[in-house]
């Protein structure tokens, strides 16, 4: 998460620059029929089964446009039979020769290229909904998104069959959604809804949807428009088993970094994934030996220079379930805190109001546990096995809901034993369509293991704590505010969440304006924020107030610039004082070639947190993805940041540092593709302005290649190869290890 987000972007209203300040006129409920023939998926629209289907031809252009007639028309229709949902559209296109549709990978269609979202809402909360997109070239995006946060999130992968073509006159596209792939209530009357999103990238980004967008809702799928007519929806079960088998071969250096390569026996291993739908409403998943040796590597991070823990998202198939209901206001669920999974077993479902998942997994232990503070977080080392058990369950209340979170970790008795064990209620409350009140209280009881050889932190103590916090947001069509106010114990531990910081009160205000139609911005708004947090004994861990503006327009412009003029933070015992700082986080997609360029970073006066000092520096982001033509992507990440200090009368560089990120995608067709990735890490620092030795100089490299042909998402080949280069002990930056492997996985559907 990029460091101004953590300043305003989470505490302003979810800007969907969509809506009217106007009423407008509600969307009938879309009456659907069972087909009246066979649909083969093709991306042709002219089989008999389209004869008859619900015809949706009512678009609103949502954005920039205040709700207004879309500058290209769509139809979509729909209809289903005993087995699938279908979907099919038509995307009419004043100059076709104009359609931004590459070749990508799945989950790569976004807002840079024409695509079309379906977001399905099946349990009739009008909440959070599966979401289900389709490019021209026939591709597939698929996940979740959840209205309490606004989160969209491409995690999850459901099995569904897709079609499209470019045509003399737009684009056409099939969606065939089989109904083991959607969770709902059999035998009672279906009340779902659907809200359709084409994704129109011109001069503006037009977000163009079959339902009208108030600019003042604080919601996108409450406004998903109700489908009726669904009857006699299968029941039957569905079993999904989907062995793989890997091979490996490593190289790793004989005598350190640079000597010759000793090659390691080749290793094979296998494992099974499981998928059991007993009903439409209930999803079973298991997993024996999950191998995630093909998860694409993490975009690295600077992590000099930084108080706390760094956040990397979960990409791990078997984790991605239902992850919409493990997603509460306090993290109190990270489930990349299961570093090696040997098991794990999954249920997800709801009845009648309440939707529920619970996660059991064994975890062989590895990586590292957050050992939270309140101006700092360290780490200890999680060389032992646990079981993990994480449970929630939410019950709608009209357009609110109510949920209880379980979180529980038992450490092996016989790697030094222990538990942490986390509990509580969370809600949100929609008094109006302009307001939304979240919160939620979490108890902890922890016992750290006994394990000093490892940590002294593992020492076998006792704590017991609590954490709460409590949001209010109001939007309407110009103004928008938001107050929070979040109280974290000292002792409070969350061993299977991600919550650094702990042992501190911390308190926000936000209040803004936004403006429309201003020529180049479809939307500036802008105001004030300050933040304050203390520890628990009233002592000032941080204060900060500033303005920040954030402009949406031309290109699909958008982000965030913040001016702090004046910050104090604790490091350790020591309050530093900082002055000016300018933060920014600001994106744009230029064109078919230059897809996407994000710049982010800070320029001013930065704490220096190795040695409790003021410093001023700067930060400078680059990301962009290049695609020279429809099968090629090159995506960049860079990343160079310094700082400049006082010490003791001798001013200085104290470090810079620099990372740089390169992807290079080639796309054969929908199913295979070629991945290079190389990355590269630089830092130098100053000896003599530490308090303490450091090194004057790091450096590293890795990268890797995949092959990957995929049928499915889960029926797959891959042929990978990793390659790591390190240091020696003349700062000589020489092969450390390389690695090369094969899986196999093969979805058998019954």
């Amino acid at each position: 998460m990029r460091r101004i987000r953590a300043l305003t972007l989470a505490g302003s209203v979810l800007l969907l620059g969509a809506g009217a300040g106007r009423a407008q006129e509600s969307p009938a409920p879309i009456e659907i029929r069972p087909a009246a023939g066979r649909i083969e998926v093709d991306g042709d629209l002219g089989d008999p089964g389209w004869q008859g289907a619900a015809r949706i031809e009512r678009f609103w252009e949502a954005n920039p446009g205040d709700n207004v007639e879309p500058p290209a028309r769509t139809t979509a229709f729909l209809t289903y039979d005993d087995r699938y949902l279908y979907l099919g559209f038509l995307c009419e296109d004043p100059h076709p020769d104009r359609i931004r549709a590459p070749y990508v990978d799945r989950d790569n269609i976004i807002g840079t290229d024409d695509n079309i979202a379906v977001f399905i809402d099946t349990r009739g909360d009008r909440r959070s909904a599966l979401e289900f997109r389709v490019n021209p070239r026939g591709q597939q995006a698929d996940g979740s998104f959840n209205d309490a946060n606004g989160n969209e999130d491409f995690s999850p992968d459901y099995f569904y069959d897709t079609a499209g073509k470019v045509t003399a006159a737009g684009w056409q596209a099939e969606v065939r959604i089989p109904f083991s792939s959607l969770r709902y209530e059999h035998g009672k009357p279906q009340h779902w809804s659907i809200l359709f999103w084409r994704n129109y990238p011109r001069d503006f980004r037009y977000g163009i949807y079959n339902a009208p967008i108030p600019r003042s809702s604080n919601c996108l799928i409450c406004h998903a428009v109700p489908i009726e007519g669904l009857e006699g929806l299968p029941s039957g079960g569905h079993l999904i088993v989907a062995p793989y088998a890997t091979l490996a071969e490593q190289q790793v250096p004989r005598n350190g970094p640079g000597s010759d390569f000793l090659d390691k026996p080749a290793r094979g291993t296998g494992g099974l994934d499981l998928k059991w739908i007993p009903g439409p409403g209930t999803a079973v998943d298991a997993t024996i030996n999950p191998d995630f040796s093909q998860v694409e590597s993490d975009v690295g991070q600077i992590a000099i220079n930084k108080q706390f823990a760094i956040f990397y998202p979960e990409k791990r198939p078997f984790f991605l379930e239902g992850v919409d209901l493990l997603d509460t206001p306090i993290q109190a669920v990270y489930t990349r805190t299961i570093t090696s999974p040997r098991w794990g077993a999954r249920a997800t479902g709801k009845l009648d109001d309440t939707a529920y998942t619970l996660l059991v997994t064994q975890d062989r232990g590895g990586g590292s546990v957050i050992v939270p503070g309140p101006t700092s977080s360290d780490f200890a080392p999680q060389d032992f096995s646990s079981i993990a058990t994480i449970g929630r369950a939410r019950k709608d209340i009209g357009t609110s809901f109510a949920a209880f979170l379980i979180a529980d970790r038992e450490n092996a008795s016989s790697d030094g034993g222990g538990h942490n064990r986390v509990f509580g209620p969370d809600f949100q409350w929609r008094p109006s369509e302009q307001d939304k009140v979240t919160g939620q209280i979490l108890v902890s009881d922890t016992q750290t293991p006994n394990r000093s050889d490892l940590s002294s932190a593992w020492d076998g103590r006792r704590y017991s704590s609590r954490a709460m916090t409590l949001e209010w947001r109001h939007n309407s069509y110009h103004w928008f505010y938001s107050l929070r106010y979040d109280d974290y114990g000292d002792g409070f531990r969350a061993d299977d969440g991600f919550v650094p910081q702990v042992g501190y009160r911390f308190q926000k205000l936000v209040a803004g304006y936004s403006a429309y139609d201003l020529g180049f911005f479809s939307q500036l708004a802008g105001g004030l924020f300050c933040n304050l947090s203390q520890r628990s004994d009233g002592a000032l861990v941080k204060r900060q107030c500033g303005i920040f503006v954030n402009p949406n327009g031309f290109h699909n412009l958008g982000g965030e610039i913040d001016v702090v003029p004046a910050q104090k933070d604790r490091i350790g015992g020591t309050v530093v004082d900082s002055d000016l700082a300018i933060l920014y986080d600001v994106s744009i997609d230029p064109g078919r070639v230059f897809s996407r360029v994000e710049l982010y970073g800070f320029v001013g006066d930065q704490v220096d947190v190795a040695n409790a000092r003021p410093g001023n520096g700067a930060e400078i982001g680059v990301n962009a993805t290049i695609k020279p033509y429809d099968h090629l992507a090159l995506d960049f990440n860079g990343d160079r940041q310094w700082l400049d200090v006082n010490s003791n009368g001798r001013s200085g560089r104290l470090f810079t540092a620099q990372i740089g990120r390169l992807k290079a995608t080639y796309n054969f067709n929908s199913r295979s593709f070629l991945r290079l990735i190389g990355q590269y890490y630089r830092a130098t620092r100053d000896p003599g302005l530490y308090d303490f030795v450091v090194p004057s100089l790091e450096k590293s490299f890795t990268g890797s290649a995949l092959f990957a042909y995929r049928i499915n998402w889960q029926t797959v080949l891959f042929l990978g190869l990793g390659d790591s280069h390190a240091l020696n002990e003349r700062n000589a930056l020489v092969p450390a290890g390389r690695e090369l492997f094969l899986k196999v996985s093969y979805a058998f559907q019954m």
